[in-house]
Protein backbone atom coordinates (compact mmCIF):
# COMPACT_ATOMS: atom_id res chain seq x y z
CA UNK A 1 0.00 0.00 0.00
CA UNK A 2 1.31 3.62 -0.89
CA UNK A 3 2.27 6.09 1.97
CA UNK A 4 -0.27 8.72 3.18
CA UNK A 5 1.10 10.92 1.63
CA UNK A 6 1.45 9.10 -1.74
CA UNK A 7 -2.50 8.03 -1.16
CA UNK A 8 -2.63 12.17 -1.26
CA UNK A 9 -0.69 12.97 -4.24
CA UNK A 10 -2.79 10.30 -6.66
CA UNK A 11 -6.24 11.43 -5.07
CA UNK A 12 -5.94 15.19 -4.90
CA UNK A 13 -4.46 14.54 -8.85
CA UNK A 14 -7.09 16.90 -11.17
CA UNK A 15 -8.92 17.70 -7.80
CA UNK A 16 -10.34 21.23 -7.69
CA UNK A 17 -11.64 21.26 -4.33
CA UNK A 18 -10.70 19.51 -1.40
CA UNK A 19 -12.64 20.14 1.93
CA UNK A 20 -10.25 19.49 3.73
CA UNK A 21 -7.20 17.64 3.24
CA UNK A 22 -6.54 17.67 7.28
CA UNK A 23 -9.71 15.54 7.93
CA UNK A 24 -8.98 13.31 4.53
CA UNK A 25 -5.45 12.80 5.92
CA UNK A 26 -6.92 11.61 9.17
CA UNK A 27 -9.71 9.71 7.58
CA UNK A 28 -6.65 7.75 5.50
CA UNK A 29 -4.96 6.87 8.47
CA UNK A 30 -7.58 5.51 10.60
CA UNK A 31 -8.48 3.25 7.57
CA UNK A 32 -4.88 2.02 7.26
CA UNK A 33 -4.73 1.23 11.30
CA UNK A 34 -8.11 -0.31 11.17
CA UNK A 35 -7.96 -1.80 7.85
CA UNK A 36 -11.60 -0.65 7.07
CA UNK A 37 -12.02 0.78 3.99
CA UNK A 38 -13.46 4.29 3.70
CA UNK A 39 -17.00 4.76 1.83
CA UNK A 40 -16.57 6.51 -1.62
CA UNK A 41 -19.33 8.39 -2.79
CA UNK A 42 -20.62 9.63 -5.91
CA UNK A 43 -24.03 10.05 -7.36
CA UNK A 44 -24.80 10.02 -11.22
CA UNK A 45 -28.90 11.15 -12.00
CA UNK A 46 -29.56 8.70 -14.89
CA UNK A 47 -30.58 11.67 -16.89
CA UNK A 48 -29.59 10.23 -20.34
CA UNK A 49 -28.63 6.30 -21.23
CA UNK A 50 -25.19 7.17 -22.49
CA UNK A 51 -21.79 8.72 -20.76
CA UNK A 52 -19.24 10.67 -22.59
CA UNK A 53 -15.85 10.97 -21.17
CA UNK A 54 -16.27 14.28 -19.03
CA UNK A 55 -18.61 11.90 -17.11
CA UNK A 56 -15.86 9.60 -16.64
CA UNK A 57 -13.82 12.18 -14.94
CA UNK A 58 -15.18 11.23 -11.68
CA UNK A 59 -15.00 7.56 -12.60
CA UNK A 60 -11.29 7.80 -12.91
CA UNK A 61 -11.33 9.26 -9.11
CA UNK A 62 -13.22 6.37 -8.10
CA UNK A 63 -10.94 3.96 -9.63
CA UNK A 64 -8.38 5.75 -7.83
CA UNK A 65 -9.84 5.28 -4.68
CA UNK A 66 -10.76 1.75 -5.30
CA UNK A 67 -7.10 1.15 -6.55
CA UNK A 68 -5.88 2.22 -2.73
CA UNK A 69 -8.33 -0.29 -1.81
CA UNK A 70 -11.86 1.54 -0.67
CA UNK A 71 -15.19 0.73 -1.12
CA UNK A 72 -16.71 2.70 -3.90
CA UNK A 73 -20.67 3.20 -3.65
CA UNK A 74 -21.51 4.20 -6.97
CA UNK A 75 -25.20 6.21 -5.84
CA UNK A 76 -27.86 5.72 -9.22
CA UNK A 77 -30.46 8.81 -8.31
CA UNK A 78 -33.52 7.38 -9.09
CA UNK A 79 -35.65 9.19 -6.82
CA UNK A 80 -34.15 12.55 -7.29
CA UNK A 81 -33.46 11.36 -11.20
CA UNK A 82 -37.66 11.93 -10.84
CA UNK A 83 -37.52 15.41 -8.86
CA UNK A 84 -34.52 16.71 -11.94
CA UNK A 85 -31.47 18.35 -10.50
CA UNK A 86 -31.60 22.52 -11.23
CA UNK A 87 -27.94 22.67 -11.09
CA UNK A 88 -26.21 25.19 -13.64
CA UNK A 89 -30.15 25.76 -15.24
CA UNK A 90 -31.46 28.74 -15.92
CA UNK A 91 -34.94 26.87 -15.70
CA UNK A 92 -36.90 23.78 -13.76
CA UNK A 93 -35.63 20.54 -15.77
CA UNK A 94 -37.83 18.06 -16.89
CA UNK A 95 -38.60 15.51 -14.09
CA UNK A 96 -37.93 12.19 -15.69
CA UNK A 97 -40.87 9.27 -15.90
CA UNK A 98 -39.71 6.04 -13.43
CA UNK A 99 -39.96 3.94 -17.31
CA UNK A 100 -37.36 6.44 -18.35
CA UNK A 101 -35.12 6.45 -15.15
CA UNK A 102 -34.96 2.84 -15.07
CA UNK A 103 -33.69 2.54 -18.47
CA UNK A 104 -31.00 4.68 -18.12
CA UNK A 105 -30.14 3.42 -14.31
CA UNK A 106 -29.54 -0.04 -16.38
CA UNK A 107 -27.38 1.57 -18.90
CA UNK A 108 -25.27 3.36 -16.38
CA UNK A 109 -24.36 0.18 -14.93
CA UNK A 110 -23.46 -1.79 -18.53
CA UNK A 111 -21.05 1.57 -19.18
CA UNK A 112 -19.62 1.84 -15.55
CA UNK A 113 -17.58 -1.21 -15.16
CA UNK A 114 -15.24 -0.29 -18.24
CA UNK A 115 -13.61 1.73 -15.81
CA UNK A 116 -14.32 0.61 -12.48
CA UNK A 117 -14.40 -3.72 -11.52
CA UNK A 118 -17.71 -4.81 -10.40
CA UNK A 119 -16.82 -7.12 -7.82
CA UNK A 120 -15.44 -3.87 -5.56
CA UNK A 121 -18.15 -1.79 -6.94
CA UNK A 122 -21.40 -1.27 -5.10
CA UNK A 123 -24.40 0.10 -7.36
CA UNK A 124 -26.86 1.68 -5.30
CA UNK A 125 -30.23 3.45 -5.74
CA UNK A 126 -31.06 6.32 -3.42
CA UNK A 127 -34.61 5.37 -3.91
CA UNK A 128 -34.10 2.39 -1.48
CA UNK A 129 -33.57 4.78 1.76
CA UNK A 130 -35.79 8.29 -0.16
CA UNK A 131 -39.16 5.81 -0.75
CA UNK A 132 -39.20 5.49 2.99
CA UNK A 133 -39.15 9.36 4.19
CA UNK A 134 -42.99 10.21 4.50
CA UNK A 135 -43.87 14.09 4.88
CA UNK A 136 -43.29 14.59 8.20
CA UNK A 137 -39.90 13.21 7.66
CA UNK A 138 -39.70 15.58 4.38
CA UNK A 139 -40.79 18.95 6.50
CA UNK A 140 -38.30 17.92 9.12
CA UNK A 141 -35.60 17.79 6.65
CA UNK A 142 -36.74 20.90 4.99
CA UNK A 143 -36.58 23.06 8.10
CA UNK A 144 -32.10 22.56 8.19
CA UNK A 145 -32.14 24.83 5.49
CA UNK A 146 -33.03 28.26 5.19
CA UNK A 147 -34.03 30.30 2.47
CA UNK A 148 -30.98 32.65 2.43
CA UNK A 149 -29.08 29.82 2.59
CA UNK A 150 -30.37 28.38 -1.10
CA UNK A 151 -30.07 31.97 -2.28
CA UNK A 152 -25.86 31.26 -1.49
CA UNK A 153 -26.32 28.94 -5.22
CA UNK A 154 -25.60 31.33 -7.80
CA UNK A 155 -28.10 29.81 -10.16
CA UNK A 156 -30.94 29.86 -8.29
CA UNK A 157 -30.00 33.99 -6.93
CA UNK A 158 -29.53 34.21 -10.56
CA UNK A 159 -33.11 33.59 -11.71
CA UNK A 160 -34.58 34.63 -8.58
CA UNK A 161 -33.25 38.38 -9.43
CA UNK A 162 -34.60 38.25 -13.34
CA UNK A 163 -37.85 36.64 -11.91
CA UNK A 164 -37.46 33.04 -13.70
CA UNK A 165 -39.86 30.83 -11.82
CA UNK A 166 -37.85 28.47 -9.32
CA UNK A 167 -40.17 25.18 -7.84
CA UNK A 168 -40.14 24.62 -4.06
CA UNK A 169 -39.53 21.00 -5.12
CA UNK A 170 -35.68 22.42 -6.38
CA UNK A 171 -34.81 23.86 -3.03
CA UNK A 172 -35.41 20.10 -1.73
CA UNK A 173 -32.82 18.80 -3.95
CA UNK A 174 -29.83 19.85 -2.18
CA UNK A 175 -31.43 18.31 1.12
CA UNK A 176 -31.58 15.38 -0.85
CA UNK A 177 -28.76 14.70 -2.02
CA UNK A 178 -26.96 15.35 1.19
CA UNK A 179 -29.71 12.81 3.18
CA UNK A 180 -27.76 10.20 0.28
CA UNK A 181 -24.54 10.78 1.95
CA UNK A 182 -25.87 10.24 5.75
CA UNK A 183 -27.94 7.22 4.93
CA UNK A 184 -24.86 5.59 3.47
CA UNK A 185 -22.88 6.99 5.95
CA UNK A 186 -19.83 8.73 3.45
CA UNK A 187 -16.77 8.98 4.60
CA UNK A 188 -16.03 10.82 0.96
CA UNK A 189 -17.64 12.42 -1.78
CA UNK A 190 -16.98 13.36 -5.47
CA UNK A 191 -18.93 15.52 -7.14
CA UNK A 192 -18.09 18.11 -10.31
CA UNK A 193 -17.41 21.65 -9.67
CA UNK A 194 -21.22 22.77 -10.13
CA UNK A 195 -22.21 19.93 -7.46
CA UNK A 196 -20.67 22.00 -5.05
CA UNK A 197 -23.41 23.35 -3.15
CA UNK A 198 -24.87 19.94 -2.71
CA UNK A 199 -22.19 18.20 -1.44
CA UNK A 200 -21.34 20.16 1.13
CA UNK A 201 -24.96 19.76 2.08
CA UNK A 202 -23.82 16.31 2.70
CA UNK A 203 -21.25 17.18 5.42
CA UNK A 204 -24.25 19.46 7.30
CA UNK A 205 -26.50 16.73 6.96
CA UNK A 206 -23.91 13.95 8.91
CA UNK A 207 -23.07 16.79 11.43
CA UNK A 208 -26.01 17.36 13.10
CA UNK A 209 -27.00 13.91 12.89
CA UNK A 210 -23.66 13.18 14.60
CA UNK A 211 -21.92 11.83 12.15
CA UNK A 212 -18.51 12.17 11.14
CA UNK A 213 -18.59 14.49 8.23
CA UNK A 214 -17.59 13.39 5.09
CA UNK A 215 -14.95 14.94 3.12
CA UNK A 216 -15.83 16.63 -0.58
CA UNK A 217 -13.82 16.50 -3.50
CA UNK A 218 -14.68 18.20 -6.39
CA UNK A 219 -13.29 17.92 -10.08
CA UNK A 220 -13.47 19.92 -13.10
CA UNK A 221 -15.97 20.06 -15.93
CA UNK A 222 -14.23 18.67 -18.89
CA UNK A 223 -14.09 20.52 -21.92
CA UNK A 224 -15.25 19.37 -25.14
CA UNK A 225 -13.96 18.78 -28.76
CA UNK A 226 -13.99 22.55 -29.37
CA UNK A 227 -12.13 23.14 -26.45
CA UNK A 228 -14.25 25.72 -24.91
CA UNK A 229 -17.60 24.21 -23.80
CA UNK A 230 -17.86 21.58 -21.62
CA UNK A 231 -18.39 18.43 -22.88
CA UNK A 232 -22.33 18.12 -23.92
CA UNK A 233 -24.35 16.13 -26.50
CA UNK A 234 -26.34 19.08 -26.72
CA UNK A 235 -23.31 21.21 -28.51
CA UNK A 236 -22.50 18.09 -30.30
CA UNK A 237 -18.97 18.42 -28.59
CA UNK A 238 -18.43 14.94 -27.00
CA UNK A 239 -16.86 11.47 -27.16
CA UNK A 240 -19.46 8.80 -26.18
CA UNK A 241 -17.91 5.89 -24.45
CA UNK A 242 -20.10 3.17 -26.65
CA UNK A 243 -19.05 4.54 -29.76
CA UNK A 244 -16.73 3.01 -32.11
CA UNK A 245 -13.62 2.48 -31.98
CA UNK A 246 -12.59 3.97 -34.79
CA UNK A 247 -15.22 7.27 -33.79
CA UNK A 248 -13.37 7.26 -30.32
CA UNK A 249 -9.89 7.24 -31.79
CA UNK A 250 -10.33 9.98 -34.07
CA UNK A 251 -12.25 12.14 -31.78
CA UNK A 252 -9.48 12.33 -29.70
CA UNK A 253 -7.03 13.09 -32.33
CA UNK A 254 -8.99 15.97 -33.28
CA UNK A 255 -8.78 17.84 -29.84
CA UNK A 256 -5.85 20.88 -29.55
CA UNK A 257 -2.11 20.28 -28.52
CA UNK A 258 -3.14 21.95 -24.87
CA UNK A 259 -6.30 20.16 -24.36
CA UNK A 260 -4.34 16.90 -25.06
CA UNK A 261 -2.70 17.33 -21.47
CA UNK A 262 -5.90 18.35 -19.82
CA UNK A 263 -7.45 15.22 -20.98
CA UNK A 264 -4.12 13.15 -19.74
CA UNK A 265 -4.27 15.28 -16.32
CA UNK A 266 -8.48 14.29 -15.73
CA UNK A 267 -8.65 10.76 -18.01
CA UNK A 268 -4.96 9.12 -18.60
CA UNK A 269 -3.78 5.59 -16.03
CA UNK A 270 -0.74 7.53 -16.90
CA UNK A 271 1.67 8.42 -13.78
CA UNK A 272 1.58 12.31 -13.13
CA UNK A 273 5.69 11.84 -13.22
CA UNK A 274 4.56 9.92 -16.41
CA UNK A 275 2.45 12.86 -17.77
CA UNK A 276 5.03 15.83 -16.92
CA UNK A 277 7.43 13.55 -18.90
CA UNK A 278 5.15 13.73 -21.89
CA UNK A 279 4.67 17.20 -21.87
CA UNK A 280 8.51 18.21 -21.21
CA UNK A 281 9.24 15.64 -24.47
CA UNK A 282 6.79 18.05 -26.92
CA UNK A 283 8.31 21.55 -25.20
CA UNK A 284 11.70 20.36 -26.23
CA UNK A 285 10.96 18.99 -29.62
CA UNK A 286 12.13 15.54 -28.86
CA UNK A 287 8.52 14.30 -29.91
CA UNK A 288 5.87 15.82 -31.67
CA UNK A 289 2.53 16.76 -30.32
CA UNK A 290 0.74 14.18 -32.70
CA UNK A 291 2.74 11.34 -31.57
CA UNK A 292 2.00 11.90 -27.63
CA UNK A 293 -1.75 12.63 -28.71
CA UNK A 294 -2.04 9.19 -30.59
CA UNK A 295 -0.74 7.46 -27.52
CA UNK A 296 -3.65 8.97 -25.57
CA UNK A 297 -6.03 8.35 -28.36
CA UNK A 298 -4.48 4.70 -28.20
CA UNK A 299 -5.14 4.42 -24.34
CA UNK A 300 -8.86 6.12 -24.62
CA UNK A 301 -9.92 3.61 -27.20
CA UNK A 302 -8.41 0.63 -25.65
CA UNK A 303 -10.23 1.48 -22.23
CA UNK A 304 -13.38 1.02 -23.81
CA UNK A 305 -12.77 -1.68 -26.14
CA UNK A 306 -9.66 -3.45 -26.49
CA UNK A 307 -6.17 -2.88 -27.46
CA UNK A 308 -6.23 -4.91 -30.25
CA UNK A 309 -9.16 -2.21 -31.40
CA UNK A 310 -7.37 0.42 -30.34
CA UNK A 311 -4.32 -0.20 -32.79
CA UNK A 312 -7.04 -1.70 -35.79
CA UNK A 313 -8.70 2.29 -35.25
CA UNK A 314 -5.21 3.63 -35.40
CA UNK A 315 -4.39 1.97 -38.57
CA UNK A 316 -8.27 2.74 -39.99
CA UNK A 317 -7.74 6.08 -39.24
CA UNK A 318 -4.00 6.67 -41.17
CA UNK A 319 -5.76 5.05 -44.29
CA UNK A 320 -8.74 7.04 -44.59
CA UNK A 321 -7.38 10.40 -43.27
CA UNK A 322 -3.61 10.26 -44.30
CA UNK A 323 -4.02 8.39 -47.35
CA UNK A 324 -8.04 9.11 -48.24
CA UNK A 325 -9.78 5.96 -48.36
CA UNK A 326 -12.45 3.86 -46.93
CA UNK A 327 -12.16 1.85 -43.69
CA UNK A 328 -12.00 -1.72 -43.52
CA UNK A 329 -15.08 -2.05 -42.13
CA UNK A 330 -17.82 -0.26 -42.42
CA UNK A 331 -21.11 -0.81 -40.44
CA UNK A 332 -24.52 -1.77 -42.19
CA UNK A 333 -27.70 -1.00 -41.93
CA UNK A 334 -30.69 -2.44 -43.51
CA UNK A 335 -33.89 -0.13 -43.47
CA UNK A 336 -37.43 -0.40 -45.41
CA UNK A 337 -37.48 1.28 -48.82
CA UNK A 338 -40.83 3.09 -48.35
CA UNK A 339 -40.81 6.02 -50.26
CA UNK A 340 -38.35 9.12 -50.08
CA UNK A 341 -36.13 9.34 -46.85
CA UNK A 342 -35.53 12.83 -45.09
CA UNK A 343 -31.91 12.86 -44.93
CA UNK A 344 -31.34 13.81 -41.40
CA UNK A 345 -33.87 11.04 -40.51
CA UNK A 346 -31.39 8.93 -42.86
CA UNK A 347 -28.23 10.24 -40.48
CA UNK A 348 -30.50 9.29 -37.40
CA UNK A 349 -31.74 5.32 -38.41
CA UNK A 350 -28.30 4.72 -39.39
CA UNK A 351 -26.57 5.92 -36.28
CA UNK A 352 -24.40 8.35 -37.32
CA UNK A 353 -26.38 11.55 -35.53
CA UNK A 354 -28.54 11.29 -32.54
CA UNK A 355 -31.21 13.39 -33.72
CA UNK A 356 -32.74 15.34 -36.58
CA UNK A 357 -31.22 18.48 -35.28
CA UNK A 358 -27.75 17.01 -34.99
CA UNK A 359 -28.24 15.85 -38.70
CA UNK A 360 -29.39 19.56 -39.73
CA UNK A 361 -26.42 20.93 -38.13
CA UNK A 362 -23.68 18.48 -39.45
CA UNK A 363 -25.54 18.90 -42.86
CA UNK A 364 -25.48 22.88 -42.78
CA UNK A 365 -21.46 22.45 -41.44
CA UNK A 366 -20.75 20.76 -45.07
CA UNK A 367 -20.37 17.09 -43.14
CA UNK A 368 -23.01 15.14 -44.54
CA UNK A 369 -21.71 13.09 -47.82
CA UNK A 370 -23.99 10.44 -49.85
CA UNK A 371 -21.94 8.31 -52.28
CA UNK A 372 -19.32 10.70 -51.85
CA UNK A 373 -21.08 13.66 -52.72
CA UNK A 374 -21.62 16.55 -50.36
CA UNK A 375 -24.94 17.12 -49.16
CA UNK A 376 -25.93 21.19 -48.56
CA UNK A 377 -29.52 21.07 -48.44
CA UNK A 378 -31.04 20.49 -44.57
CA UNK A 379 -34.46 19.74 -45.99
CA UNK A 380 -32.95 17.36 -49.07
CA UNK A 381 -34.73 13.88 -49.54
CA UNK A 382 -33.20 10.73 -50.81
CA UNK A 383 -34.79 7.62 -52.32
CA UNK A 384 -35.07 4.70 -50.10
CA UNK A 385 -33.61 2.29 -52.47
CA UNK A 386 -30.58 0.69 -53.28
CA UNK A 387 -27.48 1.23 -51.05
CA UNK A 388 -25.83 4.86 -50.02
CA UNK A 389 -22.79 5.07 -48.31
CA UNK A 390 -23.55 8.06 -45.55
CA UNK A 391 -20.74 9.67 -44.50
CA UNK A 392 -20.67 12.12 -41.32
CA UNK A 393 -17.43 14.48 -40.46
CA UNK A 394 -14.21 12.59 -41.32
CA UNK A 395 -14.54 9.46 -38.77
CA UNK A 396 -18.31 7.87 -38.97
CA UNK A 397 -19.47 5.87 -41.68
CA UNK A 398 -22.27 3.59 -42.63
CA UNK A 399 -23.64 1.82 -45.87
CA UNK A 400 -27.35 1.43 -45.73
CA UNK A 401 -29.26 -1.03 -47.81
CA UNK A 402 -33.13 -0.76 -48.30
CA UNK A 403 -34.85 -3.35 -48.93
Amino acid sequence: MPSIDEQIALIERGVVDCISREELVKKLEKSAQTGIPLKIKAGFDPTAPDLHLGHTVLLQKLKHFQDLGHDIYFLIGDFTGMIGDPTGKSETRKALTVEQVAANAESYKEQVFKILDPERTQVVFNSTWLGKLDSYDMIRLASELTVARMFEREDFRTRFETGMPISIHEFLYPLIQGYDSVALQADVELGGTDQLFNVLMGRDLQRSRGQEPQVVLTLPLLEGLDGVNKMSKSLGNYIGITESADSIYGKVLSISDVLMFRYYDLLSDLSRAEIVALKAKVASGEAHPKEIKKQLARELTARFHSPAAALTAEENFEKVFQKGGLPDVIPEVRLAANGDIWVPQLLVDAGLVTSTSDGRRMIQQGAVSLDGERVGEQGLKVQAAGKILVKVGKRRFCRVFFS
